[in-house]
């Protein structure tokens, strides 16, 4: 597979008729695709806490009481007892991976430490979890539209409510996702 097809920095949306629970109507953003599989970050479930309990938990004093609110995002099924930082490129952190010129994804201690005392990025989302895909599973299940997968944007992956990105995603493309079914004598 060539490096053009790869799909880093993408949205990759579950399809209407994908119907495994860890993924259905999810949106996935990308973070790293190449030949040996894909990680991604679901970012549109809620892990029904607040970035203050990740806080207490890892012992980080935090002044900021916007971060402190900031909801935390059910990642997806894999290290779901890892943090991993989806946010606006700045800083140096210790474990740090450029996703774009714009997005990078950080799961080091220092990146929390920082938006804690607000001196973070100035967007981020925080998520336990991720979605990861071995050789060729993804290109896999693209082929047999599972997956859909769309231009990523800052505004549907910051500022859309979560429970509209799963729509506001496709509909970047044009594409009503509720009107999506299996295309005939497909099966």
């Amino acid at each position: 597979m060539s490096g053009a097809t790869y799909l880093n920095n993408q949205f990759i949306i579950a399809m209407p008729t994908l119907a495994d629970p860890n993924f259905f109507h999810t949106v996935a953003y990308l973070c790293q695709h190449n030949e040996e599989g894909a990680l991604g970050i679901v970012i549109n479930r809620s892990a029904d806490m607040q970035l203050g309990e990740i806080f207490k938990q890892m012992d980080i004093r935090s002044t900021s009481l916007s971060a402190e609110k900031a909801p935390i995002y059910a990642g997806g099924p894999v290290h779901q007892e890892r943090g991993f930082v989806v946010h606006t490129a700045c800083g140096e952190w210790d474990a740090s991976l450029a996703v774009s010129d714009t997005i990078s994804l950080t799961t080091s201690r220092d990146i929390l430490e920082a938006i804690a005392v607000g001196e973070g990025p100035e967007r981020y989302l925080v998520a336990l979890g991720y979605a990861g895909w071995g050789e060729g599973q993804l290109e896999k299940e693209i082929m047999e539209n599972a997956w859909l997968n769309t231009p990523s944007g800052e505004s549907i992956l910051f500022d859309t409510p979560i429970e509209l990105r799963w729509r506001a995603a496709a509909g970047q493309i044009g594409i009503d996702i509720n009107r999506l079914t299996m295309p005939a004598g497909h099966g």
